[in-house]
């Protein structure tokens, strides 16, 4: 059964950074959605079981969306090019 966590509303000074899912129970398989709608990029971390941690930058007015095995955290942080607004939405598969 997946699960759809409510999109969440980001809005972001430069330099900060914020998580928006947590599992450290040993990780879900997720789906995360990140839609950019700032002037400025925005970076996704995305940490997993027994991997290295990843880095995405999303430019400025657009979107990614990543499938992703045993996700444990994923976070957004602003670049110091300036803050950041958008949305993001995870999807979890929990079976």
């Amino acid at each position: 059964m997946a699960i759809l966590l409510p999109s969440q509303i980001y809005n972001l000074a430069a330099g900060v950074g914020k998580s928006f899912f947590e599992n450290l129970k040993g990780g879900n398989n997720a789906t995360i959605t990140v839609n950019n709608t700032g002037a400025n990029p925005v970076d996704l971390v995305v940490t997993r079981v027994n991997a290295p941690v990843i880095t995405y930058t999303i430019p400025a007015a657009s979107s990614l969306t990543l499938e992703v095995a045993l996700l444990l955290v994923a976070a957004l942080q602003a670049t110091p090019a300036g803050a950041v607004t958008g949305t993001i939405q995870i999807a979890t598969a929990d079976f």
